[in-house]
């Protein structure tokens, strides 16, 4: 049996891998016009930062790695049609100049998301950068040497983690965020509760303009200089970082005439099929559904990415693996305040349909009288009419991220509010408080719903 991989950050390698334990004598090629397989694009911010000297700690698996089990690695070659009715596809080897046909039983779509990049004019200036490969690391970490002012477009996951790299680096840094908050997937009532912690401890190194647009950047043969608004302010910058999110890479699925789903990323059944049946699609190119509300939503990460490439290689090898969905939850950091979440946000919840009620406090994350006693703040959403609980947000000590992992198997058994008081948190002084954070939103929200 032939396998055709198209991408191998996350998913791409996951599915190979796997695929080979499970059918041993199977051939296996990956093509992909990248220069490297298998790396985590996740920890580019934290090489930037100098947490780590050497960008190849960013991989997972080398290429000799694959070709070792029997795996084909095509490096720099780029499929440029896919072809269902012939079960072929034409790939552009980038370097030879020269194109050729591969056939496939089975193809797997891995072909990941790009940066999007905004309508800014002057955008092509050097020294502006997306966030995304191992070229990007490398290049960035190099223009931070002799920078000491940045300017980050954007500031979602990427951008206050590229805040902390450039402040660590003793960089100053605006960030210029659209929405009238920063982290805008959260509610906005926790993004103006996290930016006022931040700029606590700010201590003069960033500043957060939010509600504006970036519409001009400004320079010369040396590279960008300014960055100017929709309101003609001006902001000085060595660089500039656009973490404005990511589109996922459909192009060669819709000329195929595989099918979108709502989101505008591939759409796939609970097997990880498109509509033709020996091909698949995973990772950031892939369509999710949401466990709570079964609604399709696009969010892109490598923790996702491994388990979709996991249980298409599952199925390939004539297993039934259903994909149950995503969570949508998440973790990031920003000078040592955690910032977490899980399900459904208050916002997103009464958008879908539910009768959304939260409850929110902020509580030590241990005995106060312990010496590293700090602060976590959490909020809770649920339904008022069931009173199924449907996401939760948090930040504060590190520990913020552990109190949302405990309410994820909650969220994927649909449990209520009086079902998960039911539920026996360990406690000890220096793990936790005698009666839980999660315990008293919980009850919190047990006066806020019907039942």
């Amino acid at each position: 049996m032939k396998t055709i991989i198209i991408g191998a950050v996350a998913a791409g390698a996951k599915a190979a891998m796997k695929l080979r334990r499970l059918m041993p004598d199977s051939e296996i090629t990956i093509y992909t016009n990248d220069t490297h397989i298998s790396y985590s694009s996740c920890g580019i911010p934290y090489y930037i930062k100098g947490d780590f000297d050497d960008y190849r700690e960013l991989f997972a698996k080398t290429p000799e790695e694959f070709e070792n089990v029997g795996i084909n690695v095509f490096l720099q070659h780029k499929v440029v049609k896919i072809q269902p009715e012939y079960n072929n596809i034409l790939v552009n080897d980038i370097i030879g100049e020269k194109s050729f046909l591969a056939e496939y039983d089975n193809l797997i779509i891995a072909t990941g998301a790009r940066p999007f990049v905004p309508h800014i004019k002057n955008i092509n200036l050097s020294k502006v950068f997306s966030v995304r490969s191992i070229e990007d690391a490398i290049n960035i970490k190099e223009a931070l040497k002799s920078a000491k002012r940045a300017v980050i477009v954007g500031s979602g996951y990427i951008g206050i983690e590229m805040l902390e790299a450039f402040v660590s680096n003793n960089v100053y840094v605006d960030v210029i965020e659209m929405s009238e908050t920063i982290l805008p997937y959260l509610d906005s009532d926790m993004s103006k509760l996290i930016q006022k912690e931040l700029e606590c401890i700010a201590d003069g190194r960033f500043e957060f303009h939010t509600g504006k647009l970036v519409s001009e950047l400004r320079g010369d043969c040396d590279g960008v200089k300014e960055v100017i608004t929709q309101f003609g302010e001006a902001y000085r910058a060595d660089l500039v970082i656009l973490a404005t999110g990511v589109i996922p890479n459909v192009e060669l699925a819709i000329d195929a005439g595989i099918e979108l789903g709502s989101t505008g990323a591939i759409k796939i059944d609970k097997f990880m099929r498109t509509n033709f049946n020996n091909v698949y699609a995973c990772g950031d190119c892939a369509q999710k559904m949401l466990m709570i509300s079964d609604e399709p939503v696009y969010i892109p990460l490598g923790s996702y990415a491994s388990k979709e490439g996991r249980a298409v290689a599952i199925n390939i090898s004539g297993q039934n693996e259903e994909y149950a969905g995503i969570l949508g939850s998440t973790v990031t950091k920003c000078l040592d305040l955690t910032i977490s979440m899980t399900g459904m946000t208050e916002t997103h919840a009464i958008k879908s349909g539910f009768d959304a009620v939260s409850y929110t406090l902020t509580k030590c994350d241990r005995v106060g009288y312990m010496p590293d006693a700090e602060n976590i703040t959490l909020k809770m959403v649920a339904d008022k009419k069931s009173g199924q609980i449907l996401g939760a947000q948090a930040f504060g000590s590190k520990y913020a991220d552990k109190k949302i992992n405990s309410l994820t198997s909650a969220l994927a058994g649909k449990m209520t509010v009086k079902d998960f008081l039911n539920n026996d948190a360990t406690y000890a002084p220096p793990y936790s408080t005698s009666v839980d954070l999660l315990y008293n939103a919980a009850l919190g929200l047990l006066n806020k719903i019907d039942v």
